[in-house]
């Protein structure tokens, strides 16, 4: 079964060219879906999912209409395939149910994956480099921004218990609770 997939990302935007496009390619079902790409919760594109069996093609305009990264597609693309349902884009010419169609999406899978590689080690590089400076990364701790002598204090107001935790919180500077059980409570 052929099974034809639109997206457009605004209400506004017209579905027109995609739908002369499935038409053409003689679709027995098509999914419609009007908003970002970004989004794998689309309900239009999930119900497509869930109805497809193996043996079916899924028919879409351009690739970038099943998704916005390339991670994301190839993902998708992969997920499918495990399905054994395949995938066809009339504009890039891509039809994973021929082999040089199979092949064309491997390169990309692989150009993505190095991308991605890449990206990682720069990454880790920017990482090594920030800490032969003596730099350390994550979230500075809470603690750091009160002054210990407010510490000592609202260790002695919690001790007295004459006053509730928002009132020490506020009287000695804490704004989390979480830290304020962590350093006076249990501390």
């Amino acid at each position: 079964m052929k099974i034809g997939y639109i997206r457009v990302s605004r209400d506004k935007q017209t579905t027109a060219l995609q739908e002369d496009a499935m038409d053409k390619e003689r679709c027995e079902r098509v999914f419609t879906d009007k908003m970002s790409g970004k989004r794998f919760d689309r309900p239009e594109f999930l119900k497509m999912l869930d109805m497809a069996r193996t043996g079916d093609v899924i028919v879409i305009w351009r690739l970038d209409r099943l998704g916005r990264s390339l991670k994301q597609l190839i993902e998708t693309v992969t997920m499918l395939g495990e399905r054994g349902i395949e995938l066809r884009s009339l504009k890039e010419n891509i039809d994973t149910t021929s082999s040089a169609g199979k092949l064309m999406f491997h390169i990309i899978g692989a150009m993505a994956e190095f991308e991605r590689d890449v990206i990682s080690e720069r990454t880790q590089a920017g990482l090594d480099a920030a800490r032969a400076r003596g730099r350390r990364g994550g979230r500075p701790k809470a603690i750091a921004k009160i002054e210990p002598r407010n510490l000592a204090r609202a260790k002695e107001l919690y001790a007295a218990k004459n006053n509730t935790i928002a009132e020490i919180m506020q009287m000695t500077g804490f704004r989390s609770r979480n830290t304020f059980y962590k350093y006076v409570v249990k501390a």
